[in-house]
């Protein structure tokens, strides 16, 4: 039997922690149905299913639980390994300028868990972060790299996966709902005021649920129209209306009781933050040291989880 290679290891390990061949996929910067042609190839070529495999869903088959016990340790050991040699790069000091594009609340992230390691490691680098809304060609606008959820981003780029998945929840003030009652399902937003997320080019941002195979996009109507989750997560706080939006701004107010999730069994899968960077150019020494702290950060996350 010929020994399987580095990346088709790899990728079984991103696929059996995710559950999910889209996920895998924005993690390693691929596509979804070139991972499931290497899977099937791996399978085929060891002689064991390692995968379960439905429509909606993947997970590992005993075999494949005992596959990726072993070579977490053993990709754990080879981050180790690779580490232990960072400091013979080279006695250059690492300088220079990080410009990255991405949303506000991923940039509240980025200060948050990157930043802090980023200063201590590499004081010489100065990271630009410019906070937008819209998908901008980094290219173009002369950014080092972006930070956005997976599907959204090209296909030509290569993605670093970034903290935790996100998703989104649908939240209103206790006080609210003691006034206008809880939606049971999607359809019950309609009587509702809700608050609206404009998107840059100026449409709504439209509701998406789902639940089994069932799945919905709503544009319920808008008491309220603002362009960052923060601030409607704040005027939800406010019993202004129920809002939708991304689980990190809303995470505060639902800890104090401030907010409450309604629907919650009907939110759609968590997705993938990631930040990626042209793959067709060398890597400058101030983005790569930029990296290393982001991948850094995610690994520190899994190890305190």
């Amino acid at each position: 039997m010929s020994r399987p290679s580095f990346n088709d290891l790899s990728a079984f390990v991103a696929v059996a922690t995710h559950r999910s061949f889209r996920r895998a996929a924005d993690e390693l910067g691929t596509a979804p149905s070139t991972l499931s042609h290497a899977m099937r190839a791996l399978e085929e070529r060891l002689g064991v299913r390692l995968l379960n495999r439905t429509t909606r869903s993947v997970s590992p088959t005993e075999a494949g639980v005992r596959l990726l016990a072993s070579l977490q340790t053993a990709l754990a050991s080879l981050d180790d390994a690779l580490d232990s040699v960072a400091a013979f790069r080279g006695s250059a000091k690492v300088a220079g300028t990080v410009r990255l594009n991405a949303p506000p609340l991923g940039i509240a992230m980025l200060i948050r868990d990157v930043l802090p390691r980023m200063a201590e490691r590499f004081p010489d680098v100065t990271v630009d972060l410019v906070a937008e809304g819209r998908l901008v060609d980094i290219v173009a606008g002369g950014f080092d790299a972006g930070l956005r959820l997976g599907d959204t981003i090209p296909r030509d780029m290569i993605a670093v996966r970034f903290g935790k998945p996100v998703g989104f929840v649908c939240v209103a003030a206790p006080e609210y709902l003691k006034r206008a009652g809880a939606p049971k399902t999607p359809d019950d937003l309609m009587r509702h005021r809700c608050i609206r997320h404009r998107l840059p080019g100026g449409r709504l941002y439209r509701w998406d649920f789902e639940r089994g195979k069932q799945t919905l996009a709503l544009d319920p109507p808008g008491a309220l129209i603002l362009d960052d989750d923060r601030l409607m997560a704040e005027a939800a706080v406010q019993g202004l209306g129920i809002a939708y939006v991304a689980d990190a701004a809303a995470t505060a107010a639902l800890k104090t009781k401030q907010l409450r999730q309604v629907l919650a069994g009907w939110m759609p899968a968590a997705e993938t933050l990631a930040v990626y960077y042209p793959g067709h150019r060398a890597v400058p020494p101030a983005l790569r040291a930029f990296l290393d702290v982001v991948r850094d950060s995610g690994r520190a996350k899994v190890s305190a989880g």
